[in-house]
């Protein structure tokens, strides 16, 4: 048994390298081929290190992983480093991948238009297969995450939309031209569009239904709110042949989330009872609309603490 979960464990993990190398080289001819030759900087410290390559000629993949250092030692003290090691994988990968590239590939530099249409698309597609596996390429988006956990009222997409603009008011002010962050603009408008195409579909509402019965339901909560960041229902249920009462997880995700839920449900209980559903349409916090004032799986994981207790 051992030798098959190491077997599947090393699949995962080559399956998750082949997924970042693969995404972090179509992000470096994002930014080595269209982005930078063309005095783009699409937000992020990805944009800042382009800024700096303007100003200093300093390598944009090494400052990146540089800057991204205090930010992974931030998130290693708040949310735990088992969380950002696939992270700390993707932003190594990707520094390195763009470094490289730009010593070869050749720079793109006719109609900015197109270059800013093509950088979109391309860091798009590079960023969305990264985080189809787990991981993000750090910068903006886990520094949104911590601040969310300082501020949770405030949206991630809001926070990454301030750092973006910020990084992007300031390339305009360095390249002095107001047309640079108009085109940066365009790349991050783009490249959202099509992460959300990618891991979404063309439905950003759509998703999947989870309903979880366990023995371990307290710690099942716990992780997919912790790693997953998706808030649960607790359902008191009764078994109707056994007559047992127990507790239910109902969970929304989206679509790609669907195998990391799967995951963690599997490492805290094989034996857990799952059912998986289609969603065809979510809206609430983290997906669409208005974000519930209910914060119920908190409420509910202060009553559990003083009643359960832990299994041997």
């Amino acid at each position: 048994m051992s030798f098959f979960t190491s077997k599947k464990t090393g699949v995962r993990v080559a399956v998750d390298f082949g997924c970042f190398l693969v995404g972090s080289c179509l992000y470096a001819i994002s930014v080595s081929v269209f982005a930078a030759p063309n005095q783009i900087a699409p937000g992020g410290l990805t944009g800042v290190s382009t800024i700096l390559n303007a100003l200093f000629a300093t390598p944009i993949g090494t400052v990146a992983l540089i800057l991204n250092i205090p930010i992974l030692i931030w998130a290693s003290c708040k949310i735990g480093i088992s969380v950002v090691m696939k992270t700390l994988l993707a932003i190594v990968v990707s520094s390195v991948v763009i470094d490289v590239s730009a010593l070869f590939l050749p720079a793109y530099q006719g109609d900015r238009m197109l270059a800013a249409i093509f950088a979109g698309v391309l860091e798009g597609i590079g960023l969305a297969l990264i985080l189809l596996r787990g991981g993000t390429t750090g910068g903006t988006d886990l520094t949104a995450r911590l601040l969310q956990l300082r501020k949770p009222h405030v949206s991630m997409g809001k926070f990454m939309l301030g750092i973006d603009m910020a990084v992007v008011t300031v390339s305009a002010f360095v390249y002095r031209s107001i047309e640079s962050g108009l085109y940066a603009v365009i790349v991050i408008f783009v490249a959202t569009k099509v992460i959300d195409t990618i891991l979404y579909g063309m439905d950003a509402g759509t998703g999947k239904t989870l309903f979880i019965i366990s023995d371990h339901s307290k710690e099942i909560a716990a992780e997919i709110l912790e790693s997953v960041s998706r808030g649960i229902t607790i359902w008191d249920t009764r078994g109707a042949y056994s007559g047992q009462h127990r507790e239910m997880l109902f969970c929304a995700v989206r679509k790609y989330e669907v195998y990391r839920v799967l995951r963690l449900i599997r490492e805290i209980d094989k034996n857990a009872f799952v059912i998986i559903g289609d969603a065809g349409q979510i809206s609430g916090e983290g997906f669409q609309g208005e974000p519930p004032k209910e914060k119920t799986l908190l409420q509910w994981l202060r009553r559990k603490k003083t009643s359960s207790h832990p299994h041997s």
